[in-house]
């Protein structure tokens, strides 16, 4: 049968306010999420098979080929036995992994998504998100592409606004562990994000912040570093690490200045991945 690519679109904290420590151990976390034009390749296709083929390639695809989110989310709709066929899925991993931008957890949100959309399978919402927090907390974001503020693990609010911002990426080797960065999290935030269009302005966005910034920098003082030396590029609005790291994102209104940022990253950061793209 016909392949068919499945775009996963990297996401992106716009902002990230750390609340509280639950009693299950984890943190509540608010944050303001948008996607980037960014996106691994998923290409899918039915086969006559037994088993399901999943196969990684593209540059950061390194060690996935044996636990990755989309064998995990295919095992899941198996054991439901909610999946009638068996599919041969190649995905080209454009997105570097520990990098805060949600790729694996992205990768299982938008094929989840394809087999709701095609009817190939179908769920209850109570379903669908109790599939999507067995994979991951995340994953959920990804189900609708549009830009949302999370409110904690089960609560978002959707809109349906654009910011056209253009997105100067940098990600120095480094991959930050999520685990080790709330480890060392002490200072819980009293600001909360307010339920408005308007928190996805500028004028609002460059005085929000991400409170894991505090732990990561400390932990990989390059994080620091980069941020300081974008913070400083010509008509940079403002500068953020996604998630928990290891992207710095330096935002700009257009493209001619994130490129000229890009350039000066790539002088003084050879060794660092750096890309430029724009907010969907």
């Amino acid at each position: 049968m016909k392949k068919t690519l499945i775009k996963s679109y990297a996401k992106i904290n716009l902002s990230l306010n750390v609340l509280k420590k639950e009693k299950d151990g984890f943190h509540k976390i608010e944050s303001i999420v948008s996607f980037l034009n960014f996106y691994d390749e998923i290409y899918i296709q039915q086969i006559n098979k037994k088993k399901h083929i999943v196969k990684f390639i593209g540059p950061f695809s390194k060690n996935l080929n044996k636990k990755n989110t989309i064998s995990k989310l295919l095992d899941i709709l198996d054991k439901k036995i909610v999946l009638k066929k068996k599919y041969k899925i190649q995905v080209k991993k454009n997105i570097p992994q520990q990098s805060g931008l949600g790729g694996g957890s992205m990768n299982a949100a938008f094929l989840l998504n394809y087999f709701l959309k095609k009817k190939i399978i179908q769920l209850s919402k109570k379903e669908i998100f109790n599939i999507c927090n067995q994979i991951g907390s995340d994953v959920f974001l990804g189900l609708d592409r549009k830009n949302l503020i999370l409110f904690n693990k089960k609560s978002i609010k959707k809109y349906n606004v654009k910011m056209a911002l253009f997105a100067l990426l940098v990600k120095p080797k480094v991959g930050c562990s999520t685990k080790e960065i709330y480890k060392r999290f002490k200072f819980f935030s009293k600001n909360r994000i307010k339920i408005s269009s308007k928190v996805f302005k500028i004028q609002f966005l460059k005085y929000a912040k991400n409170d894991l910034e505090i732990p990561a920098f400390k932990l990989y003082p390059i994080l620091g570093k980069i941020k300081i030396f974008l913070s400083n590029i010509n008509k940079v609005k403002f500068v953020r690490m996604t998630g928990s790291g290891s992207v710095i994102v330096a935002y700009f209104s257009n493209k001619k200045s994130a490129i000229n940022g890009l350039k000066l990253i790539k002088k003084k950061f050879k060794n660092h991945w750096s890309i430029v793209s724009k907010t969907i």
